[in-house]
């Protein structure tokens, strides 16, 4: 019985006419405007918190001894929690307090967020090598420049091993993981009701301008993000218990390691503000209420006439036997949702233009996902830029102007009402110049510099018969990390021991401390060197280079919301909703999962020195920068071209069935002639 007066609702909606839509959206909007506005801001926080792990990966590597396949897998591991609730959140949020959920959601990302900054407070302070003559047991003589090492908490040396610090160790990275599943689960909510509202409360001509502000706020987040990292990473991590004497790093030194932690106890306080208004939301927003009131009063109308009345309802009836999943499933039991899925599943997978839609959509989101997660760690190798450097390019340049192409994509599809055809259009010519723009990208950069005893022979693995015969009267431990640099040779040693240096000292340069190592008989002239890695030969390209990146992710973006809108109007009405939920879904399973662990393992596979803690491999010291730019680019190419190629597969079959549909109409038309 109560389903009868809400179908005539829905149905109603193909007799009102546009210019009494228009006048209903005109008397409403205001109300409207706000809570979609504090929507807005709950994405944002939401977004900051997972976007905050990805400008600090390579800090988290350091600190922890991760190898960049493992950091890839905790960035991707909270689409885990994501993935496993989307669907039934997307159908069964109906039955529930949507804001509340929303609220409910924001403050378990963050409890999330305070997870993630949980370990620093559980771990030793970080301690970094100190590899220098001042630190040599007194039992040696210094012409031996035997260092006594301080094993980083990052990285345990082999000596200190313990069952004990390794399950510390295996404990602060599960809190991490923990913590991103968290994460993932507390996002849920957000994405699909945040949709739906648009859909339930904006005027169908006025939803892809809306959809591409949503999806630029979406993009905003993580920008934040990135800025929020650049300030953090130029914090020392234990600003919070500072060792006595102060430290003598700075945020060049390849040993520095930044407040990565600090940035989540922020994002996690700004959530929970965020979340906190959608605890007093009504149940359903007052447009919706005046909706189904003018509705009512339409129905109200057109029954006080017979003929109508009677014609109206017959009108309803079709429409009630074709309600599909999406109307239905409020109604179901999960047990009866189940067995109703996979038919409408298979249906909504066999429709040609959704499958490749989707599939262009995954390479662009696999492209976005490893870039967002390494492509900061890549400007750090490849042009010897600070960890807070390279978040304020990527945070102050790619991802606003990547905000600029979403929303150009959103008022081109609105303003110009392209049609499906135009819109794939739009999409093959968007691909097609984000992929020329990464060509230039693998010619930008340098080769890695001379290291002694590790770049000489890059197929063999670094270990201490590799280094000169000038440091073997030293006995240097292999595992130390200290570069000194020798300028004149443009040759970096791991550590001034390594160097064959015996004496230190500290000078003034342009009022700054700096330490130089003496008396090093590895060195043309004995020295002096300077503390620290050698500067990059082509740290200036970095502003071309990201600028390519930023153009490519502008013209990318564009073809955002135009894709989006192909899925809406390509599926079936009753599927619409199922077409969304699985979309999002798949570009979680088939891109934002795999994707960061993918870029990872190719990072991995270029590294040519490698730290050990405990006998295993932890974070890599040193990369082959032609092999890393060469793979790292690569992928970015693939994707993008998979894209480009999906996009041109949409467009014929679109022209086909254009031209099918116009050979139809003519056939159609010349018998109406000959009758």
């Amino acid at each position: 019985m109560g389903e009868g007066p809400q179908m005539p609702d829905r149905s109603t909606k193909t007799t009102v006419g546009t210019e009494d839509i228009h006048e209903m959206k005109a008397g409403v909007e205001p109300r409207d405007s706000h809570p979609r506005g504090i929507l807005h801001n709950i994405k944002l926080a939401q977004l900051m918190i997972s976007g905050y792990l990805k400008s600090s990966i390579s800090t988290v590597e350091k600190r922890f001894g991760l190898s960049s396949q493992t950091s890839g897998l905790l960035a991707a591991f909270n689409e885990v929690g994501n993935v496993s609730l989307i669907l039934f959140v997307s159908y069964f949020g109906s039955r529930v307090h949507r804001p509340r959920m929303i609220g409910y959601g924001a403050l378990l990302v963050a409890l999330a967020g305070l997870l993630m900054a949980l370990p620093h407070f559980l771990s030793e302070p970080y301690r970094y090598d100190h590899s220098s003559p001042e630190d040599r047991s007194q039992d040696f003589e210094a012409s031996l420049c035997l260092p006594t090492t301080v094993a980083p908490a990052s990285a345990l040396s082999n000596g200190s091993c313990s069952s004990h610090t390794e399950a510390k160790h295996l404990s602060m990275v599960g809190i991490m993981f923990t913590a991103q599943t968290l994460l993932g689960i507390g996002g849920v909510p957000i994405q699909p009701f945040g949709i739906s509202y648009i859909d339930d409360f904006a005027h169908h001509s006025n939803s892809p301008l809306y959809l591409g502000i949503l999806f630029a706020v979406t993009t905003m987040g993580p920008g934040l993000a990135y800025g929020l990292g650049s300030l953090m990473l130029r914090l020392y991590v234990d600003i919070d218990r500072m060792p006595e004497g102060g430290i003598d790093l700075t945020t060049k030194d390849p040993r520095w390691v930044g407040a990565w932690w600090l940035g989540f106890l922020i994002s996690a306080g700004l959530v929970v503000l965020a979340a906190s208004p959608y605890f007093f939301f009504p149940r359903e927003m007052p447009k919706e209420k005046h909706e189904l009131h003018f509705r009512r009063k339409v129905l109200g109308g057109a029954a006080s006439t017979g003929s109508k009345g009677k014609e109206l309802s017959s009108q309803h009836e079709p429409l009630k036997k074709q309600a599909g999943l999406a109307q239905i499933a409020p109604d179901l039991t999960v047990v009866q949702f189940i067995k109703v899925f996979p038919r409408v599943l298979l249906r909504t997978l066999r429709h040609p233009i959704f499958l490749l839609v989707v599939l262009s959509q995954v390479c662009t989101s696999s492209m976005v996902a490893g870039m967002a997660t390494f492509l900061p760690k890549f400007l750090e190798r490849q042009f010897s830029i600070t960890a807070s450097f390279a978040n304020l390019l990527l945070g102050g340049l790619t991802i606003p102007l990547a905000i600029v192409g979403i929303v150009v994509g959103g008022v081109l599809v609105k303003r110009l009402h392209l049609s499906p055809l135009q819109c794939s259009v739009l999409c093959l010519l968007g691909s097609l110049l984000c992929l020329l723009l990464s060509v230039p990208l693998f010619f930008i950069g340098c080769s890695t510099h001379h290291v002694a005893g590790i770049t000489q022979d890059l197929g063999a693995q670094p270990g201490p018969s590799l280094f000169p015969g000038c440091s073997e009267p030293c006995s240097c431990q292999p595992d130390d990390f200290n570069p000194v640099c020798d300028t004149s040779a443009y040759v970096e040693y791991t550590t001034p021991c390594h160097a064959g240096c015996t004496g230190r000292v500290v000078q003034e340069v342009l009022g700054k401390s700096q330490v130089f190592y003496t008396n090093c008989s590895c060195v043309p002239g004995s020295g002096p060197v300077p503390a620290g890695s050698c500067e990059s030969a082509c740290s200036r390209l970095v502003l071309p280079f990201i600028l390519l990146v930023s153009l490519g992710a502008t013209v990318a973006s564009v073809t955002h919301t135009p894709s989006f809108m192909l899925i809406l109007r390509g599926v079936k009405k009753e599927d619409k909703t199922l077409a969304v939920g699985m979309q999002f879904m798949l570009l979680r399973v088939l891109a934002w999962m795999p994707s960061p662990v993918i870029h990872g393992s190719a990072i991995d596979t270029t590294c040519v020195h490698w730290a050990l803690t405990c006998g295993r491999r932890a974070v890599c010291r040193y990369y082959d920068h032609d092999l890393l730019r060469n793979r790292f680019i690569g992928l970015q190419f693939f994707y993008k071209s998979g894209s480009m190629v999906c996009f041109a597969l949409v467009l014929a079959i679109l022209r086909q069935q254009s031209k099918e549909a116009s050979a139809k109409a003519a056939v159609k038309s010349s018998h109406l002639q000959q009758l």
